[in-house]
């Protein structure tokens, strides 16, 4: 009986390679339509349609992510420090991964897909206490990575992925005294070779889904429209590479 079943069970297959490709999807899919597919999916997109495409926002130009900086890297992690508000926190910096940011927002309006594009993933804000001596070698991991969004106040200065000097408002980081950082819940477990993060204490992180990360990006955005601004930013020598 057990022969029978090692026989049954066995396959003349062998896999001897994986190969993978990209596929690119564009127009040229759409040259053909399919009627069949157009009407599985049409009671499916009014109610897609309906969540994502209300405006919440306008920016003022095209953004995009990019190290060492970029606006769209500092817009994020300055609406951390923004999304300090309604947990009383008042963090001195924030930390925002470029690889957490995966769209660009065009000129213009903004609709909750967008943001849902740019920040995919169910990331929640957190606050964490680092001494000045770990959060220099944050900042040190910052720089062997080319650059991550921090906010406004930092000024770090960084050559070959070396970190050269860091300052907080304009003032040195004194490695005995505390600092309080606002970052996503995923850094501060140390990934994304931010392992500094793993030292930090105090740590305040709520997991309710209103925490999420792309809710907060979104009520400010409704906060900036509801006081008549256009959301804007700009590079302005966070992280200089000498």
């Amino acid at each position: 009986m057990a022969a029978l079943l090692t026989i049954s069970c066995s396959a003349p297959y062998r896999m001897t390679g994986i190969e993978r490709s990209r596929i690119l999807i564009d127009k040229n899919y759409d040259r053909q339509i399919d009627a069949t597919a157009l009407a599985f999916i049409a009671p499916y997109q009014h109610e897609v349609d309906s969540m994502m495409k209300p405006v919440v926002g306008r920016v003022a130009k095209y953004m995009a992510a990019n190290r060492p900086e970029s606006e769209l890297s500092n817009l994020l992690a300055d609406i951390l420090i923004w999304g300090g508000k309604p947990f009383g926190e008042k963090p001195d910096v924030a930390v925002y991964n470029m690889g957490g940011i995966r769209a660009a927002l065009a000129e213009g309006d903004v609709t909750w897909g967008n943001i849902i594009d740019m920040a995919p993933f169910e990331n929640k804000i957190c606050f964490l206490t680092l001494t000045g001596e770990k959060l220099l070698e944050l900042f040190g991991q910052i720089a062997s990575r080319g650059g991550e969004g921090i906010s406004r106040g930092a000024e770090l200065t960084i050559s070959d992925g070396k970190l050269l000097s860091a300052r907080l408002d304009g003032k040195e980081i004194n490695p005995q005294a505390n600092y309080r950082v606002a970052t996503l819940d995923y850094l501060s477990q140390g990934n994304d070779g931010l392992t500094a993060f793993k030292y930090g204490t105090d740590l305040v992180s709520p997991q309710d889904e209103k925490n999420n990360v792309r809710f907060i990006i979104m009520e400010y955005f409704k906060a900036e429209t509801a006081e008549g601004r256009v959301v804007d930013a700009a590079v302005e020598g966070r992280i200089v590479v000498k």
